[in-house]
């Protein structure tokens, strides 16, 4: 959306921050606005300039289960990442933030104080799952862009699942089958044992039971049985 806006081209740099070297941090600055950045870093590891200049910010939350299950396959999928023997193993892991960019709900906790603030706005993967047009009329919105709704239709057509996996050999390579496996929601279902169930409900209701970020990610929708 914000390349096509600008009528700008992507740069050739991968925009998440926590992967490359100092150089390419450089070359990120160096880029004109409007800049794109991308991170699965925690809040607090976030650089503070991010916060100190009001950059918008906008964070996306896939229910837990459902992440749980996309990160193990992303793990035992990606040769980056050391491979688990089980999903038991794995999961054990996870409920206890023994993974990649630390704890799921820790982070949830973080952003969920700041839910209000004007220069936030968080979306789930399920809204956007279930209404894309919406959604990024949405985002459209927050950013302040003006968009047609033939221009909200072609983004979100662009920027479907389906669509995403069929290009992601073209814009990702190889990397592509690894991000793009299936986008499903509920595939937590498939791994889930009823013990897991009740640990990860506990947890969720621990870190999250009665805020409104709890209810914006409508666990008892997407992660009850």
């Amino acid at each position: 959306m914000v390349y096509t806006l600008a009528n700008k081209s992507p740069p050739p740099d991968i925009p998440m921050i926590e992967f490359g070297t100092p150089d390419k941090l450089e070359r990120l600055k160096q880029q004109p606005s409007p800049r794109l950045l991308v991170t699965h870093l925690h809040y607090d590891n976030i650089p503070k300039s991010v916060f100190k200049n009001k950059v918008k910010k906008l964070v996306i939350f896939r229910n837990p289960k459902d992440t749980a299950v996309s990160l193990f396959h992303f793990y035992n999928n990606s040769p980056m990442f050391p491979t688990y023997s089980s999903w038991d193993e794995f999961f054990q892991h996870f409920i206890n933030g023994k993974v990649c960019w630390g704890s799921y709900f820790e982070s949830l906790l973080a952003w969920s104080k700041h839910l209000d603030d004007a220069d936030v706005m968080i979306i789930t993967y399920e809204d956007l799952k279930e209404n894309l047009v919406a959604g990024v009329k949405q985002i459209a919105e927050f950013f302040g862009f003006l968009l047609t709704p033939d221009q909200i239709q072609e983004i979100a057509n662009r920027g479907s699942f389906q669509n995403m996996k069929a290009k992601s050999r073209e814009t990702h390579g190889q990397f592509g089958q690894v991000l793009f496996r299936k986008g499903d929601i509920g595939d937590w279902k498939n791994l889930f044992s009823p013990a897991q169930n009740q640990e990860m409900d506990a947890k969720f209701k621990e870190y999250l039971g009665g805020t409104k970020l709890g209810a914006k990610l409508k666990y008892e929708t997407y992660c009850k049985a």
